[in-house]
């Protein structure tokens, strides 16, 4: 059954992470809220509040010095938890490296490059929230091209809420990916997947329920 609202969606998704982190020391993880007009900064800000009784270490980075003055605004209890990518990379650079629960808030295309020397210099699990970090920009066949597909690839979903065309597709570790069909009077669920499926895949599920 799909959460009621954004809480219910939340809550849902701290149990995924939760269960997720629980599951190996070391992880890249994504959680995906894709609702229109979402604002990503107070999500961020809760899940971390969640998270820090369990995971005291734990720190919220964004990707501009803007974002995270505006979150050390709201959440002046959570400051010292707060700081841009570039803030982290640059201690990495001069600790060697760092550890424990990093939560990435949104991070673009144009992020690409920090978020991936972050990983690789970061010895504790990563959660990406609403991440966007593929660009279509990159020619296909390119050396460019396939080492982002090669690292996007060593992200793994641990919650997924994502509205499609005919209804929506929704992931909680370490359950399977479920499809949910639109109808007159609600979602109903169509089908599961073993991994996120593409359009291709989603349509021809909708083509078999329908037979």
């Amino acid at each position: 059954m799909l959460p009621a609202d954004l809480r219910c969606a939340e809550a849902e998704a701290l149990t995924a992470v939760q269960a997720a982190l629980a599951s190996q020391a070391r992880g890249l993880w994504t959680v995906e809220l894709r609702f229109e007009g979402l604002r990503i900064l107070p999500v961020a800000l809760r899940l971390l509040a969640a998270l820090t009784p369990q995971r005291p270490e734990a720190r919220l980075l964004f990707p501009d010095a803007g974002a995270t003055a505006l979150a050390k605004r709201d959440a002046p209890e959570h400051a010292a938890q707060l700081s841009g990518l570039g803030d982290l990379l640059r201690l990495q650079h001069a600790d060697g490296g760092s550890e424990g629960l990093v939560l990435l808030a949104a991070p673009t295309p144009a992020d690409y490059e920090e978020v991936e020397s972050l990983c690789a210099q970061h010895r504790g699990p990563l959660v990406m929230l609403n991440g966007r970090l593929e660009d279509a920009a990159i020619g296909i066949g390119t050396v460019a091209r396939e080492r982002r597909k090669g690292f996007l690839a060593e992200w793994q979903a641990a919650y997924a809420l994502i509205p499609t065309a005919e209804g929506a597709l929704r992931r909680v570790y370490p359950d399977e990916w479920q499809f949910y069909r639109l109808d007159s009077d609600g979602y109903r669920s169509v089908c599961s997947f073993d991994s996120r499926p593409d359009r291709e895949r989603q349509l021809e599920a909708l083509e078999e329920a329908a037979r």
